[in-house]
């Protein structure tokens, strides 16, 4: 990993650290554009070509069977049931206590107005399969959509090179009451859920992380009228770890690891005031790098990675709120004083023994968060994600008479009459 001083860099120097590797949409978006196209044009087709050209299997099939999801279950040991049911627990409480009824508000006197949920109907989620088959993921994303009630929810994600599904996706989505799953994955599953196709139907609103492709396809079918509403910007994972003199150096390694073998294209980052602590992070990285079964993907990550030495917290915080970063780690003494000056994040680990993993499996937080800086203007996965308010209002008589005059008059200086005569004519 590269080391900087944060003092001795220029302001656009710093702000280049905050760019992330491997996310050129300009080169992108033609490509995926033209995957899209083609979804839409030749449906299953399109999407059999591409799962055959990208994943290397040819696919007759495109549905999970019941029998498929039989075998899958049998291919399970007990203990990753147990585990897949402890952080469904956990998940479930947390997700569940985001559920709020808002109370009717009058406004005036005879005025009422109020809000009311309604679930998204048509849900469809993309699960990564690819080096990592991401079933932690349809936890995070199946529960909220159940908890929110959701009608009718799909999943898509990449078959390996025999044609199936990793048994613990399709376990995690069994027990999430997700029973229509299909063998796509890439920029491909992500137009053909967006605009349907003869076997996998289209869908209102799209959940899910991926590579710079699926980021990209996401993007570009969220601004396209008949596409699909998006979660968020969700790209390759990162995590920014803040450190002082007292972290231990082989837990902030540990962390840094653990997002580093995510992918070739994720970053971690580390910021510290100790500069004592920045060679015995690097020696633990050397260290329980050797032992990773994916170390080969994680040392392509840390070349895109970096520690920043800086001065004080205050420095600290700075920096990681212009990078905004998808996971944030405070591993530094009496870490919750330092809460409020937390701006940008997708998630926070708080102290020693909050590891991402925690949040990245069972603690009960969502784990599908804005990447890419995106932190500054998206939240993470929530039951609220899945859902859509709608406003209403109520007016007697007395209520219209009450705000008869204000309404007029707008109306009349904007030059819509038609406005005003919808009161005026009720006034008389």
């Amino acid at each position: 990993m590269r080391i900087y001083n944060l003092n001795s860099l220029s302001a656009e120097e710093i702000q280049n650290l905050t760019k992330r590797p491997g996310m050129n949409l300009e080169k992108i978006f033609p490509i995926v554009r033209e995957i899209q196209k083609n979804v839409q044009e030749n449906g299953d087709n399109a999407v059999r070509m591409y799962t055959m050209k990208f994943d290397g299997v040819q696919i007759k099939n495109l549905k999970v069977t019941e029998n498929e999801f039989r075998e899958a279950e049998k291919n399970i040991s007990p203990q990753v049931k147990k585990a897949i049911r402890v952080a469904m627990e956990n998940i479930e409480k947390f997700h569940t206590s985001q559920i709020s009824k808002e109370k009717p508000i009058e406004t005036m006197p005879g005025i009422m107005c109020f809000r009311e949920n309604r679930a998204i109907e048509k849900i469809g989620l993309y699960i990564p399969g690819g080096t990592a088959p991401l079933f932690s993921t349809v936890l995070m994303l199946g529960i909220p959509a159940k908890i929110a009630e959701c009608k009718n929810v799909i999943l898509c994600t990449p078959p390996n090179h025999e044609g199936k599904i990793a048994p613990e996706i399709l376990f995690s989505a069994k027990e999430c009451g997700i029973f229509e799953v299909y063998k796509v994955g890439g920029a491909q599953a992500i137009g053909a859920m967006a605009y349907g196709t003869e076997t996998i139907p289209k869908v209102d609103k799209i959940f899910g992380p991926g590579n710079q492709f699926v980021t990209a396809a996401k993007m570009l079918i969220s601004i396209d009228p008949n596409g699909a509403a998006i979660d968020m910007p969700a790209g390759p994972s990162e995590v920014l770890v803040i450190t002082d003199g007292t972290a231990n150096p082989s837990f902030i390694a540990s962390d840094l690891l653990s997002q580093a073998e995510h992918g070739e294209d994720s970053q971690v980052v580390f910021v510290t005031t100790d500069s004592e602590l920045i060679p015995k992070i690097q020696k633990e990285i050397d260290i329980q790098l050797k032992i990773l079964p994916r170390k080969s993907i994680a040392k392509k990550s840390l070349k895109k990675s970096f520690g920043i030495l800086l001065r004080n917290m205050e420095q600290a915080f700075e920096f990681s709120n212009l990078y905004a970063p998808e996971h944030l780690i405070v591993n530094v003494r009496n870490p919750e004083k330092y809460i409020s000056k937390i701006q940008n994040a997708g998630s926070v680990f708080l102290g020693e023994y909050a590891p991402e993993s925690a949040g990245d499996y069972a603690s009960g937080t969502n784990h599908t968060l804005p990447t890419s800086g995106f932190a500054r203007s998206y939240s993470g996965i929530s039951v609220e994600s899945f859902l859509k308010k709608i406003t209403f209002q109520s007016l007697t008589k007395q209520g219209l008479e009450n705000i008869a005059e204000t309404v007029i008059t707008m109306s009349e200086a904007e030059r819509l009459q038609a406005h005003a005569n919808a009161v005026q004519i009720r006034r008389e």
